[in-house]
C-alpha cells in the first residue's frame, strides 16, 4: 500500500475509509485505515538540471534562487537539509518557508570573471531526514554573463608592408586581426578607418570592415606617393563599445610602369622645299615620371630622314629637330617625322610624337620632254592646220611653276620663218602645219620647240623636231629623150644596113618622186614588128633584134610607156615614127647610129676635130706672119692679153669659164651631173692621180644645199682679187688680172653648218693663171649641152666648124689689109671667147658634139630633175668624146634659175 498514492495531498495523516459489507446478513461497516509514512521515496527535484546566468559584473552576495526539491514522504522523512557542492564562487543558503518547506538559495560569494571562467557547474543535493537517509541532486549550471569590460586588441600597433606599385585592383594587402575577450556583442569587432587616414588613401586602398583586410581598390601611383600610411581601429559591439587601434604603412616599390612623354614646344608644319640645311623644325622636350633607371630617356627619329636631333646643351631633355639634307618636294612632298621616346626600364618603354611637315613647291624644275629629239613623218600634200604631233613636256612642279607655255624657236630657212610653216598650241604643245608640203620642194626641217613654266624666275627646256617629208606618187613620169615637143611625134632615121642588136632609139623618162616611187619601167605599148625591135624595160634602150629585110616595112611606129613604181602607179608614153633609109655613105650612116656616149667624142670625131683647128690655125698664123713681114710695120702688133680664168691641160688644150678639164686616159668613174635649179653635184670620188681643175663655180653648182647651212668662208692670198659668196658659194674676181699679180693662187673654203657645235668641212683650190694666143675660145663656154642630140648633128658641126673657120679666116685677113693701107700698124685684134683650135687646125663652133665613133659604146642617160643634169655610166677605156659647152637652158628641162655651165673632158687625146 502506498501512502503516497492514496494520500497524494501529503497530509500529515492519512486514512484511508472503507465500506465493508457482508451478505449474509446484509451489513455495511464503515472502516477508517490508518496508512502510516515509510521513508521510501527519496527526495527528487522538479528539473534536475537548473542553469542560471550571472553576470560576470554581478557583486558578491548576490543570491540567486534555486529550485527546491521535493519528497512526497512527511515528516520526519521529508527533506531535511540542502547540500552544495564544493565552489569558490558561491554557496548556498536555506530557508524555511511558513509551511516548513525549505528552500535553497545560491549566494556568490566572489566575483566572477566570465574570461576566466566562463560556465560553473554546482550539484545541488537534498536530503530528507528518514532512515535510510535517502537524497537527490540537481545540477545547477551558473553561465557567467559576459560584460563588454574587454576592448579589441590588434597584435601590433604598427604594420609595415613593401609593395609594388600599379598593383591589381583587388590585391590583398594584408589581414588585420584585432582580438576581443568578451562574448558575444561585445566580442564582434567592426573595422575601420580612423579619421587620420587622408582621403587619398582610402581611394586607393580599401577596409573590409568585417574581416579587417585591406585590399587595393585604386591605382597605386610611385610617382604620386612613395608610401601610404592608414590609421585602423577595431570597435566591439557593446552597449557601451570599446575600441582597439593600430597604424598600416604600405611603402611602394617604383616600377616601370610610365611611358616616356614627348612634349613640341614649336614647330613649323609648313616650309619651303629650298628651305635651308640646318634650319630648325621644332623644339621637343622629353620627360619620364619613373625614377633611377627607368626615369633615365632618349629621343630619336623613326626612320632616316632628312632630318637629326639636336640635344640642347641648356637643358638636357629638350631637343631640336634641324634640317640635315637638301629637301625636294617632287620627290617628297611631306614628311612624317616619327619621334621615338624610349626609357632605360627592363621593359624598356617608349612612346612616339609625328610631326608632320608640308613643303611649299619652288620653282626649281625645268620643264622636260619625254624625248630629246622628236622625228614626225608628215605625208607630202597635206591640208593647212593639221595637226602633225602633240609636243607635251612635264614640270614636277605645283601651280603656277608647272603651267607650261610652248614657243617655236624662230629659224629661217631660205628666207622662210619657222613660225610660217608650222604653228604649235602654246597651252598643249600640238603641233600643226601651216601650209602644204611638197617632197619635191622640201624633204625635211628642223627646228626647236621651247618649252616655259610659268614660276619666278622662268624655267625652260627645249627639244629638237625632225619634220620629214614623206613623198607620195603624185609626179607622173616625164619623157625627156627622145626630145618631143608637147604633144607631137618623135622621127627617127635609121640606115636599112643596120646591125642586130644596133640601138636605134633611148627612152629616158625622168619621175621627181622619192627613189621608190621613181623607179621606171619601160614597155611596148604598141609595135609594128614585135619581132624586128626590143626594149629593155628598165634603161628604156630599143635596139634591133635582127637585120632589116627587104620585106620589112620602111615606116614603123613604136609606143613605149614609162610606168613610175608609184600605188597607184603613174606612167608617160612616146610615139616614135621610125623611118630607114638607104645611104652610101657607110661612115654618116654609122655616125647617124652612134648614141651619145657619157662625156667623151669617137676617134672620128676627135681626129676631125683636131684636125680642123689645127689646120685652121696654121692657116691663120701663115697668113698673119706673111702679112706682117710685108707690111714691115716698125711696132709689132701687140699679143692679144691673157684671157681671164683659162685652164690649159697637159696638152695645151685650152677650156673657158667654168670648165672641168682632165688628162686622164679614160674617166675612171662615173660623172654624175644633177641641174636641180641650177646646182651641178658630182656624186662619185675620181681615182688617185687623174687632175681637175675647177676654176669657177656658178650659182647652182655644187652639193645640195640645206636650209641650216651656214655661211662659207675664203682664206685667199690676195683678199682684193678673189670674192666668195657666203650662201651660194660662188668665188669670183673683183678686179683683172694685173702683171703684179701671183701666177699661183691657192684659196681655201670652209664651209660651216648651223649646229651647235658648228661642223664644218674645208676644200683646197690651187688656181694658175696662163698667158695664151689661142683666140676666140670663150663664147664656147656659154653653150650649155644639149640633153639629147642626134648621130647627123656630127655632120653639122664639121659643117659649121669649116664656115666659122673660113668666115673668120676671110674676116682676119681683110682686116689685116685695111689695117696695112693705114700709116699706123693695128692693134691685134684681142682673142675672142668661146672658141677652141684643134692641134689639125680644124674650128669647131660653139655647142657642137662630134663624134666619130661607128656607133655610140654605151647608154647616155640624161635626167632632168627640175633642171638637172645625171651621167650615171662610166665609160670604157679608149672611148672618145668631146662636150663642148652644155647650154643650161637646151635641153628636156627649163629652169627660171638655170645659169650656164660648161664641161669639157679629154681622155687619151689632145682638147684644146
Amino acid at each position: 500500500m502506498d501512502r503516497e498514492y492514496f494520500c497524494p495531498a501529503k497530509p500529515t495523516s492519512c486514512f484511508l475509509k472503507l465500506d465493508f459489507i457482508i451478505e449474509s446478513p446484509l451489513r455495511i461497516f464503515n472502516i477508517e485505515l490508518g496508512i502510516t509514512d515509510i521513508n521510501d521515496n527519496a527526495p527528487h527535484f522538479r528539473r534536475d538540471r537548473v542553469e542560471l546566468d550571472v553576470s560576470e559584473s554581478a557583486t558578491p552576495g548576490e543570491r540567486f534562487s534555486l529550485p527546491n526539491a521535493v519528497d512526497p514522504d512527511v515528516g520526519i522523512n521529508t527533506i531535511k537539509t540542502y547540500k552544495l557542492s564544493v565552489s569558490e564562487h558561491f554557496t548556498i543558503e536555506i530557508q524555511t518557508g511558513s509551511d516548513g518547506t525549505q528552500y535553497a538559495d545560491l549566494v556568490l560569494t566572489k566575483s566572477l570573471d566570465r574570461e576566466d571562467k566562463g560556465v560553473h557547474n554546482l550539484i545541488l543535493t537534498a536530503v530528507d531526514g528518514g532512515l535510510p537517509v535517502r537524497s537527490g541532486t540537481a545540477n545547477i549550471i551558473v553561465r557567467v554573463q559576459d560584460t563588454n569590460d574587454n576592448p579589441p586588441r590588434f597584435d601590433k600597433q604598427t604594420y609595415t608592408i613593401n609593395m609594388t606599385e600599379n598593383s591589381p585592383i583587388g590585391t590583398s594587402v594584408i589581414r588585420l586581426n584585432a582580438t576581443d575577450i568578451d562574448e558575444g556583442l561585445n566580442s564582434e569587432i567592426v573595422y575601420s578607418f580612423t579619421l587620420y587616414t587622408s582621403e587619398k588613401t582610402q581611394d586607393v586602398f580599401d577596409l573590409n570592415p568585417k574581416t579587417g583586410e585591406i585590399t587595393v581598390k585604386g591605382t597605386i601611383d610611385y610617382e604620386d606617393l612613395k608610401f601610404y600610411e592608414m590609421h585602423i581601429e577595431a570597435k566591439d559591439k557593446g552597449t557601451h563599445p570599446l575600441l582597439g587601434q593600430c597604424k598600416v604603412v604600405v611603402h611602394i616599390t617604383d616600377m616601370n610602369d610610365n611611358y616616356p612623354e614627348i612634349t613640341i614646344q614649336s614647330v613649323k608644319n609648313t616650309v619651303n622645299e629650298n628651305i635651308p640645311v640646318g634650319s630648325v623644325i621644332a623644339l621637343v622636350d622629353i620627360s619620364d615620371r619613373d625614377t633611377g633607371d627607368n626615369g633615365k630617356v632618349s629621343l630619336s627619329i623613326y626612320r632616316p630622314m632628312p632630318f637629326v636631333l639636336n640635344e640642347s646643351s641648356d637643358r638636357p631633355m629638350q631637343y631640336r629637330l634641324i634640317v640635315s639634307e637638301p629637301l625636294d618636294r617632287e620627290s617628297v612632298p611631306e614628311y612624317d617625322i616619327m619621334l621615338v621616346v624610349t626609357d632605360a626600364g627592363t621593359p624598356p618603354l617608349s612612346d612616339n610624337e609625328t610631326i608632320t611637315v608640308h613643303l611649299l613647291d619652288v620653282n626649281d624644275n625645268s620643264p622636260q620632254f619625254p624625248l630629246s629629239f622628236y622625228t614626225i613623218r608628215v605625208i607630202e600634200n597635206n591640208a593647212p592646220g593639221d595637226l602633225l604631233s602633240s609636243l607635251t613636256a612635264f614640270d614636277p612642279d605645283l601651280h603656277e611653276n608647272q603651267y607650261l607655255v610652248y614657243f617655236i624657236l624662230e629659224k629661217e630657212i631660205a628666207n622662210t620663218s619657222m613660225s610660217m610653216l608650222f604653228s604649235i598650241n602654246p597651252e598643249n604643245g600640238n603641233l600643226y602645219a601651216l601650209k602644204t608640203f611638197d617632197y619635191e620642194i622640201e624633204k625635211d626641217f628642223l627646228f626647236h620647240i621651247e618649252a616655259r613654266d610659268s614660276g619666278s624666275p622662268p624655267l625652260s627646256s627645249n627639244v629638237t623636231v625632225h619634220i620629214i617629208i614623206v613623198d607620195q606618187n603624185d609626179n607622173a613620169p616625164v619623157i625627156v629623150s627622145p626630145w618631143r615637143a608637147h604633144g607631137s611625134v618623135v622621127e627617127e632615121k635609121i640606115p636599112r644596113s643596120t646591125d642586130k642588136g644596133s640601138l636605134v632609139a633611148k627612152v629616158i623618162a625622168l619621175d621627181t618622186d622619192s627613189v621608190h616611187n621613181s623607179r621606171i619601167t619601160y614597155q611596148f605599148l604598141q609595135v609594128s614588128d614585135a619581132t624586128l625591135f626590143s626594149l629593155d624595160q628598165y634603161n628604156g634602150e630599143i635596139r634591133t633584134m635582127r637585120m632589116f629585110s627587104y620585106r620589112d616595112q620602111r615606116h614603123h611606129r613604136l609606143v613605149v610607156v614609162a610606168k613610175d613604181n608609184g600605188d597607184p602607179a603613174l606612167s608617160a608614153t612616146v610615139t616614135i615614127k621610125l623611118s630607114t633609109m638607104e645611104t652610101a655613105v657607110k661612115a654618116y650612116s654609122d655616125m647617124t647610129e652612134v648614141p651619145l656616149e657619157y662625156d667623151i667624142f669617137s676617134d672620128l670625131n676627135l681626129y676631125l676635130v683636131i684636125g680642123l683647128g689645127s689646120v685652121s690655125f696654121l692657116l691663120l698664123i701663115t697668113i698673119l706672119v706673111t702679112i706682117v713681114l710685108k707690111c714691115q710695120k716698125p711696132k709689132s702688133s701687140k699679143a692679144a692679153p691673157p684671157c681671164r680664168n683659162s685652164v690649159i691641160s697637159e696638152r695645151n688644150s685650152t677650156i673657158a669659164d667654168s670648165t672641168l678639164v682632165s688628162n686622164d686616159a679614160y674617166w675612171y668613174s662615173l660623172f654624175l651631173a644633177e641641174t636641180r635649179k641650177g646646182k651641178l653635184v658630182v656624186r662619185q670620188p675620181l681615182p688617185k692621180g687623174s687632175r681637175y681643175i675647177v676654176s669657177s663655180i656658178p650659182r647652182g653648182t655644187g652639193l645640195t644645199e640645206t636650209s641650216d647651212s651656214a655661211a662659207s668662208t675664203l682664206q685667199v692670198p690676195d683678199a682684193t682679187l678673189f670674192s666668195l659668196d657666203q650662201y651660194n658659194g660662188e668665188i669670183r674676181t673683183m678686179r683683172m688680172f694685173s702683171y703684179r699679180d701671183q701666177r699661183h693662187h691657192r684659196l681655201v673654203v670652209v664651209a660651216k653648218d648651223n649646229g651647235d657645235p658648228a661642223l664644218s668641212a674645208t676644200v683646197t683650190i690651187k688656181l694658175s693663171t696662163v698667158e695664151t694666143a689661142v683666140k676666140a675660145y670663150s663664147d664656147m663656154t656659154e653653150v650649155p649641152l644639149e640633153y639629147d642630140i642626134f648621130s647627123d648633128l656630127n655632120l653639122y658641126l664639121v659643117i659649121g666648124l669649116g664656115s666659122v673657120s673660113f668666115l673668120l679666116l676671110i674676116t682676119i685677113l681683110v682686116t689685116i689689109v685695111l689695117k696695112c693701107q693705114k700709116p699706123k700698124s693695128m692693134k691685134a685684134a684681142r682673142p675672142c671667147r668661146n672658141s677652141v683650135i684643134s692641134e689639125r687646125n680644124s674650128t669647131i663652133a660653139d655647142s657642137t658634139l662630134v663624134s666619130n665613133d661607128a656607133y655610140w659604146y654605151s647608154l647616155f642617160l640624161a635626167e632632168t630633175r627640175k633642171g638637172k643634169l645625171v651621167v650615171r655610166q662610166p665609160l670604157p677605156k679608149g672611148s672618145r668624146y668631146i662636150v663642148s659647152s652644155i647650154p643650161r637652158g637646151t635641153g628636156l628641162t627649163e629652169t627660171s634659175d638655170s645659169a650656164a655651165s660648161t664641161l669639157q673632158v679629154r681622155a687619151q687625146m689632145h682638147l684644146i
